[in-house]
């Protein structure tokens, strides 16, 4: 199959790499803006990755020029975070054909909504199949330009969901030689809610406010920032979201049972659980606060569930708390930003009937 990988982030450069050693032609695009990893993909003719998946594959393109990036292309990936959405979307409106399939990976809330509206096509619109992913498959980093380490490819708990949705389990089997654990979810809200990020990420970075800036991040993120005072925190804002899914009739799993279904926890715990997670062993904590751990999953992702628990009827008081606090401690204000909102992706004027059919 000929595949389009946008993104050449860490994400971006797994799923590459994985497409690849399938047997599948990929082609790898970002903007001008991040040259390094994809000059290296180009010069070495392919992706080197070790841990859970590993060896050398080769990409029959690295670029910046989006027409040649598409080129032939059954199937694309939008692989980042919830910022570069748009603007992938954006570099394609008018170029998608009629046929293809566009998976965003992870949705960050409401990311096949935010597609489509950058791209220019309608939430109905099937011409061309969009959907999205809860979550990345990989716990990935970059090692080098050109090199990633996987720490983990997911064993299941990876939910995908189409728009409209009646063409998910067409696009499950479509993606199943690579992805076979992925999982069917009911609508594109649960894909979005099921993303735990903003839940745990925004909690343990200004938990650990003090020690990211005095050490530059020279801690490990989870076993040495987790402690179980900040289990607890994590657990409450969880059980907000989990509220907020239940209100739309939609079933949200606690992040620790949805860890150990992926493979990266061994016990459904919110403090021990993360410290002793396989699949987060060796995560250094990032170097600075002004990082996507705030700026994405407060700005893209805490503000859309705290808006979208409003519209259900849902009180939040703990996500709303870490709005609040995440915009004092960054000079910012995030929910005036409404960067992802309810309204932003269109469907604020949903009924809780209409939001759950998505």
């Amino acid at each position: 199959m000929q595949i389009t990988v946008l993104g050449a982030g860490a994400g971006g450069t797994a799923v590459a790499f994985d497409c690849a050693s399938h047997g599948h032609d990929v082609r790898v695009f970002d903007f001008e803006q991040f040259p390094d990893n994809i000059a290296k993909i180009a010069e070495q003719g392919g992706i080197h990755a070790d841990g859970d998946i590993s060896g050398f594959a080769e990409i029959a393109y690295s670029g910046h020029d989006i027409d040649d990036a598409l080129q032939d292309a059954e199937l694309i990936y939008v692989v980042g975070p919830a910022y570069s959405t748009e603007p992938f979307g954006q570099a394609v409106a008018g170029k998608l054909q009629a046929g293809q399939t566009v998976i965003v990976t992870p949705s960050s809330c409401g990311g096949a909504l935010a597609f489509k509206r950058a791209a220019g096509l309608a939430v109905d619109d099937d011409s061309i199949r969009v959907a999205e992913t809860s979550t990345l498959h990989y716990a990935v980093r970059l090692t080098e330009p050109g090199s990633v380490h996987v720490f983990l490819k997911l064993k299941a708990g990876n939910l995908l969901a189409a728009l409209p949705h009646q063409h998910t389990h067409d696009i499950l089997e479509l993606i199943k030689d690579v992805y076979a654990s992925m999982e069917p979810a009911t609508s594109v809200l649960q894909t979005s809610l099921q993303n735990a990020n903003p839940i745990i990420h925004p909690a343990v970075t200004l938990s650990n406010a003090a020690r990211i800036e005095m050490t530059g991040g020279e801690f490990l993120f989870y076993e040495e920032g987790v402690s179980d005072s900040v289990g607890r925190l994590i657990e409450a804002l969880d059980n907000e979201r989990i509220a907020i899914g239940k209100a739309l009739g939609i079933t949200v799993l606690p992040d620790p049972v949805m860890g150990m279904r992926q493979g990266y926890m061994l016990e459904a715990n919110y403090g021990s659980g993360y410290r002793k997670a396989p699949g987060f062993l060796g995560i250094g904590a990032q170097p600075q606060l002004d990082h996507r751990y705030i700026n994405e999953d407060v700005g893209y992702g805490l503000v859309f569930m705290s808006k979208l628990g409003q519209q259900a009827g849902v009180a939040t008081p703990g996500i709303d708390a870490i709005i609040a606090v995440a915009s004092i401690v960054m000079a910012r204000d995030y929910r005036a930003e409404a960067l992802r909102t309810p309204q932003s992706l269109g469907i604020a004027e949903l009924s809780v009937q209409e939001l759950a059919a998505l």
